[in-house]
């Protein structure tokens, strides 16, 4: 790929990257990857023009109940330039279970253009349903057991304690009142590399059969770090514009 971001050659049919939204379907113990407390920003560009930023927090909160929970914020931004022609403001906070990083709450709200969506999932577990409020209106939706969200499943993910080359994972994910199986592709560990450093990375293709919260037109592939933090350095996919990259900027790489 251009700009030295990945040493090894990639071949993506018109892609390049975004982030996020996939994964996750079977009741595993939240392990050691995602921190209590993170704070990742990433720089966006279009077919290689700067084009905005991307923000990705995490905060270690406490649930009406008083239980302990996560919640998990990103938010994507369209730049000045890049505005005037197809403004984007997507923004996602959901609150999960910390230690199954299950969602028990999902607001989202998408500017995209002209198009302005805003969606209120509350997730029922006792019952394996949703209630949906999605520009005002309500609807509620059977799911399958340990179903996530778009934006828990990508955390959930990083959990995981094997992704091995050659290897899929299916998981359930509840979007826009459907539920979907997807299948995440452990493709490849190679190197990649940016303004922070090198490191060696695993690379995931996720065949997402819908549009996901991150403007994505299709598939997404992921780079996480191979360290026990499993930082998403890197996310590339086709969106509704053309394609664009994501690349974490001001972070040091563990070396573990």
């Amino acid at each position: 790929m251009r700009a030295g971001l990945i040493r090894h050659r990639l071949f993506v049919i018109g892609v390049s990257g975004l982030l996020l939204g996939l994964l996750a379907a079977a009741l595993l113990p939240a392990a050691f990857a995602v921190q209590e407390k993170e704070d990742y920003r990433y720089g966006i560009s279009l077919w290689g023009v700067p084009a905005g930023h991307a923000y990705m927090k995490t905060e270690e909160v406490t649930d009406a109940d008083g239980n302990p929970a996560r919640r998990l914020v990103t938010t994507i931004r369209s730049n000045d330039f890049i505005s005037v022609f197809f403004p984007v403001k997507n923004h996602v906070d959901s609150l999960v279970d910390a230690e199954t990083l299950l969602p028990r709450r999902l607001l989202f709200e998408r500017r995209e253009g002209s198009r302005h969506e805003e969606f209120d999932v509350t997730f029922d577990r006792l019952i394996n349903r949703v209630t949906v409020v999605k520009d005002g209106e309500s609807s509620v939706h059977d799911i399958p057991p340990g179903s996530h969200g778009p934006l828990s499943c990508l955390y959930f993910l990083r959990t995981m304690p094997n992704l091995e080359p050659g290897s899929s994972v299916y998981l359930d994910i509840h979007h826009d009142r459907k539920n979907y199986n997807v299948e995440v592709k452990v493709e490849a560990i190679e190197s990649v590399s940016g303004s922070w450093g090198e490191v060696e990375a695993i690379r995931l293709l996720a065949v997402m059969p819908f549009r996901g919260i991150f403007l994505n037109e299709g598939n997404i592939r992921i780079w996480l770090t191979n360290t026990p933090e499993r930082v998403p350095v890197m996310m590339e996919a086709r969106v509704i514009v053309g394609s664009a990259t994501a690349v974490i900027e001001k972070w040091s790489p563990s070396r573990k």
